[in-house]
This record gives structure tokens, sequence and C-alpha cells, in this order.
């Protein structure tokens, strides 16, 4: 690669709407802020347009392969980064030719927990390097054990993320539970937002609320006593690092997107679409102490992954690669 003088130009694609407040959006806006802080001129955009830059990252092997193939045939000689997401890699690389032609073309791929790599072909490892999504710490009153045992659920409804499994399994707690739920996030699907409202209407625990800011979505997450996340496939997850950031404990999917961060050995999981399981991790967190607290330590502990100046340095040793 060519030395660039004075920072590169950076063109970041997502193929996410730029309205929506969804992961891939905002992982797109931290790093355009990070990688302007390394001094890069930085665009975040939808679709590769063919406009002068030096380097692009695309973000979705699949969803953002015209982007990556025009780009890979304009600039051959140019640094082509591709971040590879929970679809790509528990889905499409395996069996979409697009995505498996990303990986090829890519300079280097970016992969978000180090459970990653056991989806990619041995070929590919010694062009991909691990970096974790980090989030800032949000200052906020925590929740006190006093109060309704708060859950918080934050996903938007699409099959992916199972995002009803919380509501069905707080249906079977005792009366005397004190957990409530809080579920932010849009339909992407309108058959599951019907189901989240009749779910609303006859759950007492449960509570849909729709899209809010990021800011207000992460004072209801700090506010919480435990986030649940319920996801069938992650690539990593933004929820699991604001969430770590801020010192909230999870029960979450034994999926190998959060175990890359959480851990094998991690107590909070349970089995994807186990109902059951869920309620008794649920009610074992509202009632035993020792419980909570362990919780508490293993969150506590994989929290160092998530810190922003450890993302800012793993974003600046890759691009230091093509200087």
């Amino acid at each position: 690669m060519r030395e660039i003088i004075g920072g590169m130009k950076i063109q970041l694609v997502t193929p996410a709407p730029l309205n929506l407040n969804n992961g891939n959006k905002i992982t797109a806006l931290r790093w355009a802020g990070m990688l302007k802080e390394l001094g890069h001129q930085v665009r975040v955009t939808q679709n590769y347009d063919a406009d002068s830059c030096n380097v692009l990252i695309a973000l979705h092997a699949r969803r953002s392969s015209d982007s990556i193939r025009r780009f890979y045939n304009s600039h051959p000689e140019l640094a082509l980064i591709v971040v590879l997401t929970g679809t790509d890699l528990y889905r499409d690389i395996h069996r979409d030719r697009k995505a498996k032609q990303s990986l090829e073309l890519a300079t280097r791929l970016v992969v978000l927990q180090r459970m990653a790599l056991y989806e990619l072909p041995r070929h590919l490892h010694a062009k991909t390097r691990v970096i974790y999504q980090s989030a800032e710490p949000f200052r906020a009153r925590s929740a006190r054990l006093s109060e309704n045992f708060k859950v918080c659920v934050i996903g938007h409804l699409r099959e992916e993320k199972d995002p009803l499994r919380t509501a069905l399994a707080v249906r079977r707690l005792p009366a005397e539970s004190r957990i409530e739920v809080t579920h932010i996030g849009v339909a992407l699907n309108d058959g599951l937002g019907e189901k989240a409202q009749a779910e609303a209407r006859i759950n007492p625990r449960y509570r849909w609320i729709g899209q809010l800011s990021h800011r207000r979505t992460r004072e209801i997450l700090a506010r919480s006593h435990l986030a649940c996340i319920s996801s069938k496939m992650e690539g990593s997850s933004n929820v699991l690092s604001e969430a770590l950031a801020c010192g909230v404990p999870v029960i979450a999917t034994k999926i190998p997107g959060l175990m890359g961060t959480l851990g094998r050995s991690f107590s909070g999981y349970f089995s994807v679409g186990d109902t059951r399981q869920l309620t008794k991790l649920l009610l074992k967190a509202e009632t035993n102490a020792d419980f909570y607290r362990l919780l508490k330590r293993q969150c506590a502990r994989a929290a160092a992954l998530v810190q922003p100046k450890r993302e800012l340095a793993e974003w600046q040793r890759l691009l230091q690669e093509f200087v």
C-alpha cells in the first residue's frame, strides 16, 4: 500500500438505514468518531458511491457485497476492510456466493469477538483481526434492590433476535416475583409487532415501548437490574457491550457471538428458545443474591474487553498496516 500523508480518506459503508437506531448504525457512527479522532477523514454511507477514498470499510459481507465488488474492481490496490456481522458468520458466508466472494476480495476482515474465527476458512485467518465493540460508561442512578426487579430487553423485533422470548418467560413466574420487563425497539416485522402488542395487553410484566433515542435507551439500561439477550445469532452485540460498560449484568443465549465476549464458563447462559430455562435464570437472579453478585462479577471481568481505548488502539493498529 502506498503511504498516505495527513490521514486517510475513509468511506464507511453500512447497509443499515441511517434513520434507524440499530446495532450496525451505532457501530458505524462510533467507528467514524474514532477514526476521525485518529486524524482520518470519514464519510458514512449506505453504498460505495465512487467518491475518492483511500480505504473502504464495509459492514456486512453479503448486504454490502455490491459496494465491495465495485470498490475492488475500481481500486484493487487500495485497502478494503470487510466487517463480518452475525448473519454473515452464522449463515451467509456458508451458503451465499456474494458473501463468500466478499471474504476473498477483502484486504482485511474484521470480526467482533474471538469465537468468530471458528467460522472462517483457515486460509482467511491471517488477514482477520478481532476488534471488540466498545461502549462508554453511562452515568445514571443504579437500580435499587428495593424496587421492582427491572429487566431490560433492547433490540428491534426481528426473527434473529427471538424478541418475545423474555416476555414468554416472565409469564411463568410466581405471583410474588417483582420482575418487570421493558422492551425497547421497533418492529421490523409486522407480525412480530402485532404479537408484541398482544403480549403487552395480556402480560402485566411486559411493556414494549418501541424505538427511543440512543441516549434514552442507555439511560433505561443503566437503571435496570438486568439485561436479557435472547438472540439466535449475533456477530457480537452492542447491547452486551453497553450493559457491560454500565455495570448491568446480563442473561444471554449460549451462542458463539456472545460466548466470544462473556467466555465459556459464564453462569448466565440459557439455550436458544428455552423459555423454561430462561424463567429459572430470571427468578434466580431476582431471588438469589449470591447468584446475582456472581453475574455482576463475571460481567465486570468481561467489561475490560469493551473499553473504548482498547477499540481505538485496535483500529489504529489495523490502519497502520496500510501505511
